[in-house]
């Protein structure tokens, strides 16, 4: 194996780790850094991801960069498709999800609509959306692809991580990756931890230090 491929071997062991973690434990073990701050309609209930982003900047209303985005996708990538300005256009549908599927796409944020729902969830593509509208796009307007955009306040720059669940969405800097990785192992360590504390009926009331806060510290009645 050569030292290449050995190295996205474990860029993809990262991804997938990150997303096993989950969104709220790597936003919390980043610093809350990275959060895509919207509502978004998970398409796939129990559905999550994580991958490298592969961004794409949609003219208004259209999609033609979609279909453009296909013919470069890598196995693994997360789409996340936008636009100048968010509007329930529906930028995916059923035909583009099949292609997104069949290049082994990890997963889709769409800053925008998507359609043919029942036909999405039936494909099994992760997808989160900020609508799910049945207007079409146009396909006109030439826009960019691996540039870097903004979807819900976070910046997303090409390979940036992106880990998709329940919770929401939350990005990893590309070069914070690995940092962010111990740090979020860190955190469920601890949790597993305070969680074992909590089921034998301690409170985090005293073991975050909270009741001080509340009730003052006794030591001031002296």
């Amino acid at each position: 194996m050569s030292a290449g491929s050995a190295s996205q071997r474990t860029l993809s062991a990262s991804h997938e780790e990150l997303g096993r973690l989950g969104s709220a434990t790597v936003y919390e073990a980043s610093g809350r850094r990275g959060m895509v701050d919207l509502t978004l309609a998970q398409v796939i209930a129990g559905s999550r991801a994580c991958g490298p982003a592969r961004t794409v900047l949609c003219g208004q209303g259209d999609n033609l960069m979609v279909h453009a985005v296909m013919d470069r996708a890598q196995p693994g990538d997360v789409l996340v498709l936008t636009m100048p300005e968010p509007e329930p256009v529906a930028l995916i549908g059923d035909l583009l999800a099949t292609q997104a599927k069949a290049r082994g796409v990890a997963a889709l944020l769409v800053d925008a609509a998507v359609r043919d729902s029942e036909e999405l969830r039936a494909l099994g593509l992760p997808i989160w959306a900020r609508w799910i509208r049945v207007r079409g796009a146009t396909k006109r307007a030439v826009g960019a692809i691996d540039e870097p955009v903004e979807v819900g306040g976070a910046p997303i720059r090409p390979g940036d991580a992106v880990v998709l669940d329940a919770d929401g969405v939350a990005v990893v800097a590309g070069e914070r990756l690995e940092a962010v990785l111990k740090a979020s192992r860190e955190r469920e360590e601890a949790e597993r931890v305070k969680r074992a504390r909590l089921e034998a009926g301690e409170l985090s009331y005293d073991l975050d230090g909270l009741r001080a806060t509340v009730e003052g510290d006794p030591r001031d009645d002296r």
